[in-house]
């Protein structure tokens, strides 16, 4: 009884959150992008439901994290993401439009690249859930000994705030809290490994 009261009550939070925010349009090769996400998810075995995937091309103060219906072929909803600061100073947005990657331990960089999304632990930030990522190819991983997980932070507005960039950390994706809490009930539910791709859609 009581998981099925949980269901319920993300299931109505997530039509709330799917149907009352606006959803940016992706940049130019978004399509090529979700046909190259199912093609590596069938091969791989992974979850051909959804996947996550954040254009760091996109300015940080505008919504790049996209949580895409594979089956559908479609966008279930999108959001704010954060990137590493590296050099600059943490929580400011002095990259928001040029942003560095590296896949060094201490870079405070965020790493290009397909993840697989692990376990759900306790994060300090946020509404305490995280999940650790696994990086899939050579520019991302190191993720596990970096630490990098996807988090939410309450400095991640849930809307866009275009001029001004979104806060940056120590290189894991962060997200508002209203949208890790939809992610973590997808994910709670999905069947086998989801996929979360990084990636420049100006750069491939």
């Amino acid at each position: 009884m009581q998981g099925l009261f949980k269901y319920l009550i993300f299931f109505s939070l997530s039509l709330v959150y799917l149907y009352c925010r606006p959803i940016s349009p992706p940049l130019d090769n978004f399509e090529n992008k979700n046909a190259e996400a199912l093609k590596y998810c069938i091969e791989n075995d992974f979850n051909t439901d959804f996947y996550i995937s954040i254009d760091m091309d996109v300015h940080s103060g505008k919504n790049r994290l996209f949580v895409y219906d594979l089956q559908k072929d479609s966008i279930m909803t999108t959001g704010l993401c954060s990137h590493g600061c590296g050099e600059h100073p943490w929580s400011y947005d002095f990259s928001k439009e040029t942003p560095a990657f590296s896949n060094i331990v201490d870079s405070h960089q965020s790493s290009i690249g397909k993840y697989k999304i692990g376990k759900r632990g306790y994060s300090n930030f946020g509404i305490h859930v995280n999940y650790r990522l696994h990086g899939l190819e050579s520019t991302n991983d190191n993720a596990y000994e970096r630490d990098i997980m996807l988090h939410s932070w309450d400095m991640v507005e849930n809307k866009e705030v275009y001029p001004k960039g979104c806060p940056e950390g120590w290189g894991c994706p962060a997200v508002s809290n209203e949208m890790m809490t939809f992610l973590d009930g997808l994910l709670n539910q999905s069947d086998g490994s989801v996929l979360l791709w990084i990636y420049r859609s100006e750069a491939s």
